[in-house]
């Protein structure tokens, strides 16, 4: 069902900054955006996930100027996600060039328009961003950019979701976000083994053998991350970049064709 696996750079902004977070605080500017997403370009990836970090939690309207912008430069799929209350703002996404929107409180909040947009876009538009920590040894999903945990467990919300007719599960670890340490494989595996539809993996990628594991281990069908593609060596300078085809094929992540 399954053929290549997808590696997804996860760019996080707020107020047309580029960051990056730790455990989602402590935000780090790294720069612009736009300059990211060039870069990006000349690096041959799968996708491109934008995640506006501080839309949903100060309750803002999306920034489409920055989003076109980000849009017009993009020479791969992207998906796009935070603060999206509302059918009328995906219909605009999807016109604006965003193959995929992203949805996390919303899931919550307001089913029904998650229901309405798949009715009118397809399943295929739609992506349920979970975000997921240990809560007293219990796996605890949390909305609001990680700031309200509620009662349903990962597990529980990715099912529900799949009902909903989502096309695709986002699983983040708040826990592993920004510490570049390795993906939560117990969390990943659980979700992937539950659902049908292909489960993207975010939180703790610090290079290509975490990509492996979470495809290979952890039953992930895309290896999403933050840190190891806009940061470099342990002093963690910044440095927007992504392994190449043949490094990951090498790493036996991609198939050869030989």
């Amino acid at each position: 069902m399954f053929t290549r696996p997808r590696i997804i750079p996860v760019l996080l902004i707020d107020d047309r900054d580029l960051i990056k977070t730790v455990n989602f605080k402590n935000p780090t500017y790294l720069g612009d955006p736009v300059n990211a997403v060039k870069i990006f370009n000349r690096k041959g990836i799968d996708e491109l996930s934008i995640l506006d970090i501080g839309a949903t939690r100060n309750h803002r309207e999306l920034d489409f100027e920055l989003l076109k912008d980000i849009a017009s430069e993009a020479f791969m799929p992207l998906s796009y996600g935070g603060g999206i209350t509302s059918v009328d703002q995906v219909r605009k996404l999807l016109a604006i060039g965003y193959e995929k929107v992203v949805i996390n409180t919303g899931l919550i909040r307001n089913p029904e328009m998650v229901k309405e947009v798949i009715e009118q876009f397809g399943s295929q538009s739609i992506v349920a961003s979970i975000d997921a920590k240990l809560v007293k040894g219990e796996y605890k999903c949390v909305i609001s950019d990680g700031q309200e945990v509620i009662e349903n467990s990962p597990l529980a919300l990715t099912k529900k979701t799949e009902a909903l007719g989502v096309g695709e599960i986002f699983i983040n670890s708040i826990d592993r976000d920004g510490m570049m340490e390795g993906y939560d494989l117990t969390l990943v595996k659980m979700i992937s083994e539950s659902v049908r539809i292909p489960v993207a993996a975010c939180g703790g990628a610090a290079g290509i053998e975490d990509l492996k594991d979470v495809i290979h281990k952890g039953g992930a069908h895309a290896a999403a991350g933050g840190s190891m593609f806009v940061y470099y060596g342990r002093l963690k300078a910044v440095l927007i970049t992504a392994p190449s085809e043949k490094e990951l094929t090498n790493a036996g992540i991609y198939k050869s064709n030989n």
